[in-house]
């Protein structure tokens, strides 16, 4: 059948509470024009994130129940671990409160002055504890993964020639090669099964070990088996075996791809980081066996990493992004073609031309977004990545981009159907939109707590 429909009956529902555009004005000037701080209850449909904002499913509330609370050695620990080794092929399981929590243990420790962590594209929140512990991030994007609107299967992919120059002038300051999959800050593309290998040969000629930052591993997962030439016929399961195969660790945030609402954790093969890791999850997380979960949250996360695997539902989920693009295009909307994963980025250069860099265009779709039809997104650009440079001056971010984040078996197509009526609306009305300013901003991560302004 042409309609994909959800994989899913709904048992539970909670309200949804609607505003008016003088009500949203109004809250939105109480927070700043940050749509971080805004009311979970003044917000109609919430795209800010998929993180952590999935339904659970039935079996999954029924493990919240029977989750072992034991402190040390709960046999809820041990159905994670397996589940996790199961995927990964990774020795040491290492469960932490969400996917920040590991990476802040690991960079840590292998961070500091003068330590350089390439990836395809870091996100925020490793970006920020990669240059917290006083190292530098650089990202090695491929070209196509630059250019928005150009239609091509992987643009999520390292640029593999700019990695292997890099690490012939740098290779003594890296500690690990990373890769992002999917590719969230670059529109939630895909990474090709190709390019982890090719990215783990150029890592082993230099003796640097493959890191993945698997968030949504197997939504990357389904975009190999339905594009990438020898997978059409393997599962889920096998795909993501395979990809893990080439890494000698990982971190995962299990509020995404584990379908689960707290959870993360982190994985690898060397004995000796392994220890180090534990060592500092013991001072800043919990013991080895929950690492600042609860047992009934370890159960859910085994369970939804068992669902997630599930290629009728990625199918409906790759398909639920596809469909708001669809609709987006046809109205003339720009956006990053194709559609990622998980989101809907929109291209906001392009759809506020008028408006520069350095008075933040997303932002201003944000706000727009949330003013005309209560819809909450984020911005990914100037705000979030903005940097500046000896003089002051800011420098921007290769993409301004909006993005909008489906959470995962939450919101039906009326739902979606309302978000495009709501984006090609404000697009409609593109040239009244201002630029806005930061008023406040803290010293890292500024787009959780900044404070904005309207430029008159």
């Amino acid at each position: 059948m042409k309609t994909i429909i959800e994989p899913f009956r709904i048992k539970s529902v909670e309200p949804i509470y609607f505003t008016t555009e003088t009500q949203r004005q109004q809250k939105l000037k109480e927070v700043g024009s940050n749509l971080f701080g805004l009311k979970g209850d003044d917000v109609i449909i919430d795209l800010l994130t998929d993180s952590g904002t999935s339904a659970m499913s039935a079996k999954q509330w029924a493990g919240i129940m029977e989750g072992d609370e034991s402190y040390a050695g709960s046999r809820s620990f041990y159905r994670f671990e397996a589940m996790v080794k199961k995927i990964t092929g990774l020795q040491y399981v290492i469960p932490t409160h969400q996917g920040r929590a590991a990476e802040k243990i690991l960079f840590s420790i292998i961070g500091g002055e003068g330590v350089i962590i390439p990836n395809n594209t870091h996100f925020d929140t490793t970006r920020a504890n990669i240059e917290f512990s006083g190292a530098k991030a650089i990202d090695l994007l491929n070209a196509q993964g630059k250019i928005p609107d150009l239609i091509a299967y992987f643009k999520g992919n390292m640029d593999t020639a700019k990695l292997d120059a890099f690490l012939l002038e740098n290779a003594s300051k890296v500690p690990l090669v990373m890769l992002t999959i999917t590719n969230n800050s670059g529109g939630g593309q895909p990474v090709a099964m190709q390019n982890i290998k090719d990215v783990k040969a150029i890592c082993d000629k230099y003796q640097k070990p493959l890191f993945l930052d698997a968030c949504r591993f197997a939504e990357n997962a389904y975009f190999i088996k339905t594009r990438e030439a020898g997978y059409e016929n393997k599962s889920i399961l096998e795909i993501c075996q395979e990809m893990f195969s080439y890494a000698d660790g990982m971190t995962m945030s299990a509020k995404k791809d584990a379908l689960v609402n707290i959870g993360g954790f982190l994985a690898l093969n060397n004995t000796e980081l392994a220890q180090k890791c534990r060592n500092v999850l013991v001072v800043t997380e919990g013991f080895p066996t929950y690492g600042g979960l609860a047992g009934r949250d370890l159960e859910a996360i085994a369970q939804g990493l068992e669902e997630i695997l599930d290629e009728n539902y990625l199918q409906y989920r790759i398909r639920t992004i596809e469909y708001l693009g669809d609709k987006l295009v046809k109205a003339g909307v720009p956006l990053i073609l194709p559609t990622g994963g998980h989101a809907v980025y929109l291209d906001a250069s392009k759809f506020c031309p008028h408006i520069p860099s350095h008075e933040f265009p997303g932002q201003a779709i944000a706000c727009a977004l949330y003013l005309k039809g209560g819809i909450r997104a984020c911005e990914i650009g100037s705000v979030m990545f903005g940097k500046t440079d000896e003089n002051g001056e800011p420098i921007a971010p290769d993409l301004e981009l909006v993005r909008l984040a489906i959470p995962r078996r939450v919101y039906t197509q009326s739902h979606i159907d309302y978000v495009a009526e709501v984006i090609i609306e404000v697009y409609e009305e593109r040239e009244k939109l201002k630029g806005y300013k930061i008023t406040h901003e803290p010293p890292m991560l500024r787009h959780f707590t900044a404070e904005f302004e309207e430029i008159a």
